[in-house]
């Protein structure tokens, strides 16, 4: 994947970033905000997550909510005026996980469309 730093993709960027702090992952109106109205995930538990699902499971602390995330080798590439695709790795308590998002721009600002993240071993990196 060719990175091309764009407005677009800092927009996607901080918008991936944003979802990743506690205080946001904890409030209804910060992630109503971030998260598509049609957003679809599949977790790296092997959950399928929809919007209302996942913002239910971080609010009941379900999901992996207000623990620090490590985050590395991101990367984005504008594929349409109104979409952005990024890949990175997170790291959380010793659990390592690839992930991909797809953010769309819309009338609200720019909102993620689908996530999906595969854990990985130190030696699958």
């Amino acid at each position: 994947m060719t990175e091309v730093r764009t407005p677009a993709v800092e927009a996607a960027v901080e918008g991936e970033l944003r979802l990743l702090r506690p205080e946001v992952r904890s409030s209804p109106e910060l992630l109503e905000k971030l998260l598509h109205p049609e957003f679809r995930e599949f977790g790296a538990s092997g959950r399928y997550w929809d919007r209302t699902s996942i913002i239910e499971s971080l609010l009941a602390g379900v999901a992996p909510g207000p623990r620090p995330v490590v985050v590395s080798r991101m990367e984005g590439v504008q594929l349409a005026p109104d979409v952005v695709h990024l890949t990175f790795d997170t790291e959380n308590n010793g659990r390592r996980v690839h992930r991909s998002s797809l953010w769309r721009r819309t009338d609200d600002g720019w909102q993620m469309y689908f996530h999906q993240g595969t854990p990985f071993t130190p030696e699958e990196a």
